[in-house]
Parts: C-alpha cells; sequence; structure tokens
C-alpha cells in the first residue's frame, strides 16, 4: 500500500521514563508510516507543568533513537505554543462554546452523588453540568472574588452549532457513530495550564496534518469529543488506529510509577529492540 500524503505521530509527555507499552505504540506509528511511504512525527506534549519535566523530554529521544526510529525535525513542543492553544480557546469562548466551572473535584463528586449518580466515561463521572445555567451576574460575581475556574464545552449548544455530526473511523472497530455524550461538558481550557489535552492535541493534529492517529485503546472513547472539536475549529477528522495496550502479568495496564519496565531499565539490563518485538501482539 503507498499513499505518500500519510502522516503519523508519537506524541509523548515527559511525565517519566518510557516503558515498554509506549515502545509498542511509537513503532506502531512509526511503522505504519514507513509501509505506507508517509511522514512519522513526533510531538513533545509537556502542557501538564506540574507533572512534565524537561530531563524526561531528553529520555525520550534517546529512548526512541534506541528503538531505531527517526522522525522529522523540528520537534513540536506544546509549551512553546501556548499561544496557539489560547487563540483556538478563545475562538471558542467568543462562539458561546465554553462557560466557566467553579466547581471543585469533590464538589462535582458531591452533586453527583446528591443526584443518586451520573454516567461513567473515559475520564471518570460525566460532569453533570452544575455551573452551566449560572448567570453572568453569578459568574462575574464569583471571578471578581478571584475564585479559580476552568472552562467546559457546552456540549448542547455546540452540537446545535454543529448539526448532524459526521461518524469517524478506527480500523479495528470500524465505522463509529460520534457519541460526545461519553464524556459531555469536558474541559476545554484547564485553570492551572490554560489549554487541556482535548484542544492542544486537536489543534496540534491539524496543524501537522496528521491524517491517521495511531494511539492505545484508552483513548477511545476520547475520540468522540476530539471530532466535535474539529468540527467547531474547522479542522479534518484523521483516521484512527487505536491498538490494544500492553499489560504486565497480572493484566494491568503499565504505568510509568513501574521502573522495572522502563526502556532505559532495560537498555541497562542489556535487553535489545528486537527483544522487545518478541514480546509485542501480532
Amino acid at each position: 500500500m503507498t499513499d505518500s500524503a500519510t502522516v503519523t505521530r508519537f506524541a509523548p509527555s515527559p511525565t517519566g521514563n518510557l516503558h515498554k507499552g509506549h515502545a509498542f505504540a511509537a513503532f506502531q506509528a512509526f511503522h505504519f508510516a514507513r509501509e505506507t511511504e508517509g511522514r512519522f512525527l513526533l510531538r513533545i506534549e509537556d502542557i501538564d507543568f506540574n507533572r512534565c519535566d524537561p530531563e524526561h523530554t531528553q529520555q525520550i529521544l534517546d529512548d526512541l533513537r534506541w528503538l531505531g526510529l527517526d522522525w522529522e525535525e523540528p520537534v513540536r513542543i506544546q509549551s512553546e505554543h501556548l499561544e496557539d492553544y489560547q487563540r483556538a480557546a478563545e475562538s471558542l469562548r467568543q462562539q458561546g462554546l465554553l462557560y466557566p466551572c467553579f466547581c471543585t473535584r469533590k464538589e462535582i463528586l458531591r452533586e453527583i452523588e446528591n443526584a443518586g449518580g451520573a454516567p461513567h466515561g473515559s475520564e471518570g463521572p460525566v460532569y453533570p453540568g452544575t455551573c452551566r445555567n449560572l448567570s453572568e451576574e453569578e459568574r462575574t460575581e464569583k471571578m471578581t472574588a478571584g475564585a479559580d475556574f476552568a472552562l467546559r464545552l457546552d456540549l448542547a449548544t455546540a452540537l446545535d452549532r454543529i448539526g448532524d455530526l459526521p461518524p469517524w473511523f478506527d480500523t479495528e472497530k470500524g465505522e463509529q457513530t460520534t457519541r460526545p455524550e461519553l464524556l459531555g461538558d469536558a474541559v476545554i481550557v484547564r485553570k492551572d495550564i490554560g489549554t487541556s489535552y482535548h484542544l492542544a492535541v486537536v489543534h496540534d493534529d491539524g496543524l501537522q496534518g496528521i491524517t491517521d492517529i495511531v494511539r492505545g485503546d484508552d483513548l477511545f472513547e476520547a475520540t468522540h469529543l476530539h471530532v466535535v472539536l474539529q468540527q467547531l475549529l474547522g479542522l479534518p477528522t484523521p483516521r484512527y488506529h487505536h491498538h490494544a495496550l500492553l499489560t504486565d502479568r497480572d493484566g494491568e495496564r503499565l504505568a510509568k510509577r513501574n521502573q522495572s519496565i522502563t526502556l532505559k531499565s532495560l537498555r541497562e539490563q542489556g535487553v535489545t529492540p528486537e527483544d522487545l518485538k518478541k514480546e509485542w501482539p501480532g
């Protein structure tokens, strides 16, 4: 199969060292680009300033080179482009699609409990819309008092604006009906970083011309929201390839907190990339 227009990416967050699961994900995206004679990009998603560390960024580069991967330069570093995400958020706000949410996590959970529960999505209980119907006077009063707030997507207004949502395609599960209600009024601008994963990733995938998003199955549900944001921002919807996640012997998903399976640790033990590939499914 040949498609010179194919563009994939690997977009890790430098919150710790890469592990075997990251190696599998990176190679899936890299291999897809190579087998289609396309392009492979690397993006560092380091907007979570409380958890990301520049030292991990360098380790990511070293680990990926050890795996035998190469990518186009320059690497996009999200923390260097915060104004891009702020402009995208302002565009949505000007359209009346975002509203301030002053709720803490504890308050949200208490509201849900009092209401007898709420649907759960991939990011936990779906927000019950507590702040959606605050008056402008109430919002102004809270802001004047210095209350912290995030900006959430008014999903109902967004869907009215879009009309019929297009489906999206996943190579593993086929055509998908877009169901953004799985995440509800998601946070689009976090109060601590001025954007969110959802906004930044959708913006950058559009900016970089990503045609095929190869990533783990843990982000499958998030795609429903991403399609909505793509529609609102006038961006194309890529093809999606959500692959299975690697797990440990107990069937638990691999995590960065388990230092024994980081690529750095494995390399120091004499493990080779070829050894890793023997463990991968398929």
